[in-house]
């Protein structure tokens, strides 16, 4: 298989790497990729969402298989038009985008299905979100745009001011979805699904804010698997996973490749916050590691609808994953800082037993590799449990040092401190 990636995230380098282990693989091309995928695959420059642009660099390179992980290509047409000119594809079509793209269709569609969600309302104007809020004066409520955004674009508080200037600046671009606020542990299911079956990836827990109870970001943080008793794990198959594949499958909207679910749960059982029709970020990171089928037999199987019958083989280790950030991130972050020298095994992943480490918004300058973004490297530490594996995550982050460069110092302490 000669495969493409399109991407240039921590996550598509993760993906990519996961690729690069594959034994059935004879060519391995990143667009536009970033300073880790050039080390194990081909990058090209390119706009990934150009669908054109993408189709042309297969035909150019023989390529035979695009991997979507990543938002942007999804939502400008890519996999249809790959698809219409007879390159197979990994990612969700047209019809299955409003899953993501529209909240409101998403929040129904858990209403038709009877899937635990918190509760919601849609606003279109600052009038009647006033209104509503003085109705609630004291409640705490998510404010989120409607329409697929980052996940630090939201606002989570009490305070009617704070409430009401956020949603003013998201109303400029379309409707708001304000919704109850949920108290509990966060999980994130991620399942590679076919039209007929699918297969659950391990469980995450990620860290979404600048620190605990902080400024929303993109992700700071992930740890997985998710100790998570049997009960647990059979309530989020048989309210939420199943309810939602059946409902794809009623609503003629089941497709090949990933479908990642955001969960809160609480004392009452898991709740249904957001779907997304990709990989989130640092999730990804930090499960992929951990995977020991190769990448392209799940891909073959999903291919024939068959996902159902092939058994998935994980590491007993667990990971933590760490996300190292630029001066100013989430709001504005300080770009153009180059990262001191890193030890060519550990930018090759080579070491077995070290962490990994997979690259976001960093570039190769001539010699010098360079921030380009908020989120720079992901540091991933793997042993035996969460402790051990925080342990290593910590250890490796050493490594990655630039001007005023941070991250959180408590990634997956919960699950093993008292």
């Amino acid at each position: 298989m000669r495969v493409l990636v399109l991407g240039s995230g921590a996550k598509d380098h993760a993906i990519a790497w996961w690729f690069s282990q594959s034994r059935l693989i004879s060519a391995l091309y990143v667009a536009p990729g970033n300073a880790g995928t050039e080390s194990i695959a081909k990058n090209i420059e390119i706009d990934p969402s150009d669908p054109e642009a993408v189709y042309r660099v297969c035909q150019t390179h023989t390529i035979n298989y695009v991997f979507v992980g990543t938002e942007a290509p999804l939502f400008t047409g890519v996999i249809d038009y790959l698809n219409e000119r007879g390159i197979d594809t990994f990612g969700a079509p047209k019809r299955a985008l409003p899953l993501e793209g529209d909240r409101d269709f998403a929040r129904k569609f858990t209403e038709r299905h009877r899937i635990p969600a918190p509760r919601y309302v849609l606003f279109r104007n600052t009038d009647d979100l006033s209104a509503y809020l003085k109705e609630h004066e004291g409640e705490r409520f998510v404010v989120k745009s409607n329409q697929i955004a980052p996940s630090r674009v939201m606002v989570d508080s009490t305070d009617y001011t704070t409430l009401m200037e956020f949603s003013a600046t998201l109303l400029e671009s379309g409707p708001i979805i304000l919704e109850q606020h949920l108290a509990g542990l966060p999980l994130t299911i991620t399942l590679f699904v076919d039209t007929n079956s699918y297969m659950l990836l391990p469980i995450c827990s990620d860290y979404m804010r600048v620190e605990s109870g902080g400024t929303p970001t993109g992700g700071m943080g992930s740890i997985c698997p998710v100790p998570l008793q049997d009960s647990v794990k059979e309530a989020l198959i048989s309210r939420i996973i199943e309810p939602t594949l059946n409902g794809l499958r009623e609503e003629h909207m089941a497709y090949k490749g990933v479908l990642t679910i955001s969960i809160i749960l609480t004392k009452e059982g898991p709740m249904l916050v957001d779907y997304h029709v990709r990989f989130n970020d640092p999730a990804a990171q930090a499960f992929i590691p951990l995977i020991c089928t190769d990448l392209i037999e799940i891909l073959t199987a999903m291919k024939k609808d068959t996902l159902g019958s092939l058994k998935l083989c994980c590491s007993s280790n667990s990971a933590v994953a760490l996300v190292v950030a630029s001066e100013g991130y989430p709001q504005k972050p300080v770009t153009g800082k180059i990262l001191n020298p890193i030890p060519a095994a550990l930018l090759l992943n080579a070491f077995e037993g070290a962490p990994r480490y997979f690259f976001g918004g960093v570039q190769k300058q001539g010699n010098d590799l360079v921030t380009t973004g908020g989120r720079n490297v992901t540091v991933v530490g793997i042993d035996y449990n969460i402790m051990s594996a925080n342990k290593r995550a910590y250890q490796g982050v050493v490594h990655v040092q630039f001007e005023n460069a941070w991250y959180r110092q408590d990634i997956g302490n919960k699950f093993f401190e008292n």
